[in-house]
């Protein structure tokens, strides 16, 4: 469930699949033939998404804390979590929410997004993320 592949669908269509890595945290994926990859640093605060010639495409800093951000494209995009307990992540537009994505059932792994100001590698690029953390979490909480 947790180390497995996600299949990412967009309007009712697959459009890539979150192949997580197994030895350090992060993932790949492709759509319309273009590869990326993401890696964290070595706190798992940091996530970084490169293109197939290691072209630093977007970072992600605060991964995992209350409130982080997405940079890309000259761009900050706003996230926090809606509440202390949940696992909801809101996109906010000027502070206001504007998108989301959560999982939608611990047992299965899946989770619905709407990202819809995101260009799509992207919005992989933020569920990519959220389902390292996911798995972090898992892993600390079935180790303790």
């Amino acid at each position: 469930m947790w180390r497995g592949r996600y299949e990412i669908e967009a309007d009712g269509r697959p459009v890539a699949v979150w192949d997580p890595s197994w030895w350090r945290s992060g993932g790949n994926f492709e759509i319309d033939g273009h590869h990326f990859q993401v890696r964290a640093n070595g706190w798992g605060t940091k996530y970084r998404m490169s293109d197939e010639g290691g072209t630093e495409i977007a970072l992600v800093e605060r991964a995992g804390r209350k409130h982080w951000t997405v940079q890309a494209d000259g761009r900050v995009y706003e996230f926090r979590r809606a509440s202390f307990f949940g696992n909801r992540q809101e996109l906010l537009i000027g502070g206001v929410p504007a998108g989301s994505l959560r999982r939608t059932s611990a047992w299965s792994g899946a989770i619905e997004a709407d990202l819809p100001s995101l260009p799509l590698p992207l919005q992989v690029f933020v569920v990519g993320v959220q389902i390292a953390i996911w798995q972090a979490q898992q892993s600390a909480a079935a180790s303790s």
